[in-house]
């Protein structure tokens, strides 16, 4: 048996090194597949840092930590069997193509001469519609056309593992197949021990999956040892219809979970339509409510009574969902030509799904929220200085998604369950737990996060028109502006966002943060009728910004530059918090500031960015797209093009890593992974539609 696979393994081998695909836009360090949630992160490792390239056939999906999340695909042409997906042992496909959308990846395949295959894995983003972003599924459908003018008996195959439940490889899964009302076939897979509200290896342990496709015309089902399963099909062309109930431990003899459909006799082409999801009842635990602990649901919940009427809503909204979908990737790659061309669309279509699957939509239509997970660098939730990189995507798609996930963060402060003067850092310590820290031991970044705040408070006003959001939030931005008075022009020594570089005292692009949201305040006293509040507060930071400019820039320096820290005129960093002042439409920073800094970047550059700092040859791709977007043209290009290499050249093989390093395109240690703060490339286009009409 032993010898058996390794042939085939030899054979997968070989036909893949004969295999040579085409990568559209670019080929990403990993290549979104189901992508849509925080537990619904399935990715194909791309690069050269244990990625096969970006082939779909040859290589296991992964969730976004690196564990493999078992789904195979196999056809059978005329009795001979090849595969698709995964790395079942067989001998593989020729992929020839791979793009890929804001929301969709798309594998175009061979069999031979004789077959050609478009494997598309679609995870729908409806920003608008709550009632379809709340589904926490994704598709993938399968085209199969004759391409040499004869006709083909073709039968299709695929699975998942019992993997996707648990994130311990140990623990005892269970389940069911079952059909739906309106007739989907579906095989429902999850832990049998459910511990809400927890997670292992960042996978979620309670919720059951679903994993489903139309029942009838030639379909067959079989539950069992991935063996077993598989081999079923390519012996027979189709299943058992069996379902194996010795439930067991997700590795002792791997339970698999498949479907295979008899096309019979293929002359032009046919087709098979998956659907895979989680479904959990409660979602988040959550703190932040004046009556204690809640166990908030999810927000599909309020649409449909049953996982089930969930599962049919989705299934057959597929031509829904594709065309809305569609409508998005048009949208961003419209924009992003139109404001930088195609190195930007090359970013910010990658970055969609990657910064939705962050977030989950929970509670009711009445009283909905977002919360979101600090995916692989700690896992925060709704950490303050994690939504404000990623802010600009969700004023781009629709304004009220960044009003939910900031909600709870108001909500804890508000309500008294928070014992410090300035801003959380976060709501919880670890997703999905949003209890809070009533203890005030959160993670000190005071500076930081009273400046996001206060310039997000103001960003969604404008872009949203709700003065009456200013209105009702206004004491507290009031106490958080007055920290940023005390502390702004001289910052004492402290974290900001970039924590992992270390404390800095008088960090130059920090003070930066907190003028401009002293001056945002100003503005939001406008706003609301507090005349003599807005006088003092653009007051003071006209003073503190004409100071800045010569406490934060390099004496003598040719060219001229700020640096990293005032006096530190061997210094700099990217002086990404200058963004603000034009994404508010300030006017507040000099224009000479923005001129010497574009004319900067460039000498700093290395081969794939320009260094965060000079502390560390890192970068992060976030703020180098803050940057960007309110450089010179020709600088804001120098940093798109440098950042599409990047991602076309990267060894790294994990989803859009956010830090990098600047000379050899790899990334230091196994962490800042999928990250939400990406979308932060939609920087730019914020500014190119305006925040305010």
């Amino acid at each position: 048996m032993y010898f058996f696979s390794f042939c085939l393994l030899v054979a997968s081998l070989v036909s893949y090194a004969r295999a040579v695909s085409t990568f559209s836009p670019a080929r990403p360090p990993a290549l979104p597949l189901a992508v849509k949630s925080p537990y619904l992160s399935t990715w194909l490792s791309a690069g050269k840092d244990g990625g096969n390239g970006g082939y779909l056939a040859g290589q296991w999906p992964i969730f976004w930590l690196g564990q493999i999340n078992g789904w195979a695909g196999q056809i059978r042409v005329d009795g001979a069997v090849y595969t698709w997906m995964g790395l079942p042992g067989t001998t593989t496909v020729n992929q020839t193509a791979f793009t890929y959308t804001s929301t969709s990846s798309v594998f175009t395949m061979r069999v031979g001469d004789m077959v050609e295959m478009n494997v598309t894995f679609l995870s729908p983003i409806t920003p608008n519609d709550f009632r379809r972003q709340s589904l926490v599924f994704s598709y993938l459908d399968v085209d199969v056309a004759s391409i040499d003018g004869k006709a083909h008996d073709i039968q299709l195959y695929s699975d998942i593992s019992a993997e996707w439940a648990s994130g311990d490889r140990n623990a005892i899964a269970q389940w069911d197949y079952g059909v739906t009302e309106k007739g989907v076939a579906y095989h429902k897979v999850y832990r049998q021990t459910q511990l809400l509200f927890s997670e292992n290896n960042d996978q979620a342990e309670w919720g059951e999956w679903y994993w489903a496709t139309d029942n009838g015309n030639g379909l067959s089902y079989q539950s069992g040892a991935d063996v077993d399963v598989r081999a079923a099909f390519a012996k027979n062309g189709k299943l058992t219809n069996s379902d194996d109930k010795n439930y067991r431990a997700i590795s002792t003899s791997w339970p698999v979970f498949g479907f295979s459909r008899d096309f019979g006799s293929v002359s032009t082409s046919a087709g098979a339509l998956f659907s895979i999801g989680l479904a959990q009842d409660s979602a988040i635990q959550y703190s932040g409510k004046p009556e204690g602990t809640n166990a908030m649901p999810s927000l599909w919940k309020s649409y449909f009574s049953t996982a089930t009427a969930a599962l049919d809503f989705f299934h057959y909204d597929f031509a829904t969902a594709t065309s809305l979908s569609s409508d998005l990737d048009r949208q961003v790659a419209k924009d992003s030509i139109a404001a930088a061309g195609q190195d930007y669309l090359t970013i910010t279509s990658l970055t969609v799904r990657q910064a939705f699957a962050a977030v989950q939509l929970t509670g009711t239509p009445e009283d909905p929220y977002i919360f979101m997970k600090e995916i692989s660098s700690n896992g925060n939730m709704n950490t303050v200085d994690v939504i404000f990189p990623a802010h600009p995507i969700f004023l781009y798609t629709n304004p009220e998604l960044l009003k939910l996930v900031l909600k709870p963060v108001y909500e804890i402060q508000e309500n008294g369950k928070y014992p410090n003067t300035y801003a959380m850092h976060d709501i919880g310590a670890h997703y999905p737990n949003a209890t809070g820290h009533p203890d005030g031991n959160d993670e000190k970044m005071p500076l930081e996060e009273c400046g996001n705040m206060v310039i997000m408070a103001l960003a969604y006003a404008k872009k949203a028109k709700d003065n009456d959001y200013l209105s009702k939030h206004y004491p507290i931005l009031k106490k958080w502006t007055q920290y940023l008075v005390e502390d702004a022009i001289y910052p004492a020594n402290q974290i900001s966002t970039d924590d992992f570089a270390g404390a800095l005292a008088n960090q130059t692009n920090l003070a930066l943060k907190g003028i401009i949201g002293i001056q945002a305040m100003a503005v939001i006293s406008n706003r609301t009728a507090h005349a003599e509040d807005a006088s003092k507060h653009s007051s003071i930071a006209q003073d503190y910004i004409t100071r800045w400019q010569t406490l934060g820039v390099a004496q003598n320096a040719n060219p001229p530059h700020t640096t990293l820290s005032y006096g530190a005129n061997e210094t700099h960093g990217l002086l990404y918090n200058l963004y603000a002042d034009r994404e508010l439409g300030l006017n507040f920073v000099p224009q000479s500031v923005y001129d010497m800094q574009s004319t900067f970047y460039p000498t700093a550059k290395a081969k794939y960015g320009v260094p965060l700092d000079t502390r560390h040859s890192y970068t992060k791709t976030d703020w180098e797209l803050f940057t960007a977007a309110v450089s010179s043209k020709s600088t804001r290009d120098m940093f798109h093009k440098l950042i599409a290499t990047w991602i076309n050249d990267t060894p790294t093989n994990r989803a859009f890593t956010d830090l990098y390093e600047t000379a050899t395109g790899a990334y230091p240690g196994n962490v800042f992974i999928a990250r939400p703060v990406m979308g932060g490339s939609f920087a730019l286009l914020l500014l190119e539609r305006g925040i305010e009409s």
